[in-house]
């Protein structure tokens, strides 16, 4: 991705799709090169009375959006159609509100973390449903064991980093025994951080706790973090068991936009 042009909004007119919104408005700033497409999934045929609506929000997001803002309208499951979406569309961000487990009995998140999993590359960003000031300062790169594999996952995050002047403090919970920080793995990752994240790269933290998620939460609140960042399948084991797992945990738990990059 070597410049944001189009972001991928799914819009059902509820006040968690409002939110990531709101989001994606204050993260395109004045940049009027960047398109927002709306995209609504329905079951229904007559579509009349969803154009009208909007329209409706076109028209009411004028003070706060000058750039262009289009909508799409497709039938069938949410996360086939958002699929559909972003290959036909070239989509480079997708920015989707969701909910804690307690709000909605998962749905929300799920179909977040399913999309974060199932698509290729393109980053989603979950957008948590409270009221935060917007601010991209910090993000927090949360990282197991295994290597980077693939170092374009990291474009994405440059780029958010160089649009916001933002740090990366790279993250990584302790949470059995073991030597961290000084495998072959970790020595790989260390250098490929230093030269692709350039000066964006702030240091590697190690913190120990036996529940990674909540090791991210504590370390989230006590160093101002402002955005969450994960790499899906660099927390796979042997048996993939974790593969997924972390990032629906974090999605549905945090206070902060998590950032799922593949």
């Amino acid at each position: 991705m070597n410049k944001i042009k189009t972001i991928l909004v799914p819009y059902d007119f509820s006040p968690i799709s409002k939110r990531a919104l709101d989001y994606t408005f204050d993260f395109i700033g004045i940049d009027k090169d960047i398109k927002i497409l709306l995209a609504h999934i329905t079951h229904e045929d007559n579509t009349t009375s969803i154009e009208a609506a909007f329209q409706n929000v076109k028209e009411n997001c004028k003070s706060t959006f000058r750039g262009a803002m289009e909508w799409v309208i497709r039938k069938g499951s949410l996360t086939e159609a958002l699929l559909e979406i972003q290959k036909d569309e070239t989509i480079d961000l997708i920015v989707m509100g969701t909910s804690g487990e307690d709000d909605n009995p998962g749905s929300v998140v799920n179909n977040t973390v399913d999309l974060a999993l199932e698509i290729d590359d393109c980053p989603v960003l979950a957008i948590p449903n409270h009221e935060m000031e917007f601010s991209i300062k910090k993000i927090a790169l949360v990282l197991g064991k295994e290597k980077i594999e693939d170092r374009s996952v990291l474009e994405t995050l440059l780029r958010i980093s160089r649009r916001f002047n933002a740090k990366v403090v790279v993250l990584t919970i302790q949470n059995e025994e073991g030597i961290y920080g000084y495998s072959e793995s970790d020595e790989s990752n260390e250098n490929l951080l230093e030269y692709y994240l350039e000066d964006f790269y702030s240091h590697h933290a190690f913190i120990e706790n036996l529940d990674i998620v909540e090791g991210v939460a504590n370390y989230v609140a006590k160093n101002d973090i402002d955005m969450i960042a994960v790499l899906p399948r660099n927390h796979a084991e042997g048996d993939n068991r974790s593969e997924g797992l972390l990032t629906k945990e974090l999605t549905m738990n945090s206070v902060v936009p998590v950032l799922a990059i593949d």
